[in-house]
């Protein structure tokens, strides 16, 4: 019972880890029809986790519901547009125009969920303002170097800045393409190598949180 309930998964992870990593290295086509084929897998998993995550979260506002939490009309809400996107989605298969003519499936993408993701996206730039507000602060050197570096930038980015300091643009685009691209690639190459340092702590049982429990 316990190989099943440990040591079987952990055997699976390291021979699907296994082969999967070897066979970007086996230019021949039974190996890209197996990662075609486990790829549809893939999809049709992620579609059960999908209705898995769909239901907790209606568990979870039920719970509220019920319980009359504080926020409690905020979770009614929710559960009155999902249900009614999701009737109104299947109604019409999907479809947001049927000869030309907006659908009310349509409708609620376009004056609903646009509108709410752009008041969404804009509360955030005043967070995101005051952040920069409190990180732009010359508190020492480095910080001084990034306040004279995002004015730069920020003057370079907006015609009347160019037109106030015409090589604000030039040292812009040498700032964004030489500077700001290092630092993205080694930032980039530092992400890619401790991916693939807990892809093989997975793969070779080291790392075991996805079991449901610390290392063991």
């Amino acid at each position: 019972m316990i190989f099943f309930r440990r040591q079987l998964p952990l055997l699976i992870t390291l021979v699907t880890g296994i082969v999967f990593a070897a066979q970007y290295y086996v230019p021949h086509p039974a190996s890209e029809e197996m990662l075609t084929t486990v790829t549809k897998w893939l999809q049709i998993i992620g579609g059960f986790a999908l209705v898995l995550g769909v239901t907790s979260l209606f568990h979870i506002h039920a719970v509220k519901i019920r319980r009359k939490e504080p926020g409690w009309g905020y979770s009614f809400v929710l559960y009155a547009a999902m249900l009614g996107t999701i009737a109104i989605g299947l109604w019409l298969e999907g479809k947001e125009t049927i000869n030309g003519t907006m659908t009310a499936f349509g409708w609620i993408y376009n004056f609903m969920m646009v509108p709410l993701q752009g008041t969404m996206f804009a509360i955030l730039a005043f967070f995101i303002a005051s952040a920069a507000y409190r990180s732009f602060r010359a508190r020492s050197r480095e910080a001084a170097v990034l306040l004279i570096a995002a004015i730069i930038v920020m003057m370079g980015r907006v015609p009347l800045g160019e037109y106030l300091v015409p090589i604000s643009g030039d040292i812009t685009q040498w700032i964004l393409n030489v500077l700001n691209a290092s630092v993205r690639r080694a930032i980039l190459i530092g992400v890619s190598l401790g991916a693939v340092a807990l892809s093989l702590k997975i793969i070779f049982g080291v790392e075991r949180a996805y079991l449901g429990g610390g290392k063991e």
